[in-house]
């Protein structure tokens, strides 16, 4: 979600809170035991505008969920979660354009771009809604696609998400600084990661850990060797950070997230993107609940699995998927919320 250019100067009176219309509650019925091929993930590829977009899926009934990595990250990453998931939903997690296995074009990598193509593959797969999750900038991703297109939103699940504050990882920051199109091939290289492993490993021996959240970062960067994912990545990066820290924020308009049930999931010890950012996130959406993982870091899915799986699922069966469409009751609701939510 953008940042307002200009704030009001004196708001008017709140509007009555008023709720979305909301299909009727969608209880997951009790299904038979599922064959391990329709658990495991599965991966695909289609063709968006000429562009080629992988995709992973596991599942072939219920609700949609669709699961989007962050930068430098790949749908791989919810491999653990995607069959915990598949017994009760269809879900789907792509590789976004500029990362894994999706083409790399030069073009456009904003946040507004992304949501755009994740509105394509919904639709060219079928599906008319789904329940969004988004990690880290995947976070801000997701954010914005519920803002642009909130009639294929069913619900909002934020992880670690970027979007909801300034402060990020310095590897991050780096990467927005001129010459990093030089430094890239080199701190991307196979020999140098190794180094970087090395060192990781000695300093766990010597009792100052480098935690599994600067790794996977790290194996991120490893997936740069290529000039078309450096050149994407960096596309990705200075769209919504600079070197002081993350300059896209969408707290201007977080009220708008009344209209559907969000969750924010958070590890304590996130060193990427602060647990601050969770509380700013729990404050400014309304009715938003939030579930901290103690002992994980920025990959909550991948340090425990089990229980993010288990948290998403309770989510969504204890709430209502929201069905907006665009009737006038809808339109006059959204309308109020604009002149006085924010």
């Amino acid at each position: 979600m953008p940042p307002q250019t200009a704030r009001k100067q004196a708001a008017p009176a709140r509007a009555p809170k008023r709720t979305p219309t909301r299909a009727p509650k969608r209880r997951t019925a009790k299904r038979p035991h599922r064959r391990l091929d329709e658990l495991t993930p599965q991966s695909r590829e289609i063709t968006l505008h000429g562009h080629r977009v992988a995709y992973r899926v596991a599942g072939d009934e219920g609700p949609v969920l669709l699961l989007i990595h962050g930068i430098t990250g790949y749908a791989r990453q919810w491999d653990q979660v995607m069959p915990l998931l598949a017994e009760r939903y269809q879900v789907i997690a792509p590789d976004l354009l500029g990362h894994g296995e999706s083409a790399k074009p030069r073009g456009d990598y904003s946040l507004g771009a992304y949501a755009a193509s994740i509105r394509d593959l919904l639709i060219a797969l079928g599906h008319r809604r789904a329940t969004i999750v988004g990690h880290s900038l995947g976070g801000g991703i997701a954010m914005q696609f519920a803002y642009e297109y909130p009639p294929l939103a069913e619900r909002l699940v934020l992880v670690s998400s970027g979007g909801l504050g300034r402060e990020v990882h310095p590897l991050l920051r780096a990467a927005t600084l001129p010459g990093a199109e030089i430094v890239l091939p080199v701190i991307a290289h196979a020999r140098v990661l190794a180094l970087g492993q090395a060192i990781g490993q000695g300093l766990d021996r010597l009792g100052l850990r480098v935690g599994p959240d600067v790794a996977e970062l790290a194996r991120g960067y490893g997936s740069l060797t290529d000039a078309s994912a450096r050149a994407a990545f960096l596309l990705t990066a200075r769209a919504v950070i600079d070197a002081f820290g993350q300059r896209v924020n969408a707290t201007d308009r977080l009220y708008l997230a009344s209209l559907l049930p969000s969750l924010i999931v958070w590890g304590r010890r996130d060193p990427i993107i602060p647990i601050d950012h969770a509380g700013v996130a729990q404050r400014l959406i309304p009715d938003s609940r939030l579930v901290v993982f103690d002992e994980a870091g920025h990959f909550p899915q991948l340090q425990d699995p089990v229980r993010f799986a288990r948290v998403l699922i309770d989510f969504i069966e204890e709430t209502e998927p929201t069905e907006l469409d665009f009737s006038d009751e809808n339109l006059e609701l959204l309308r109020d919320l604009l002149l006085h939510g924010g």
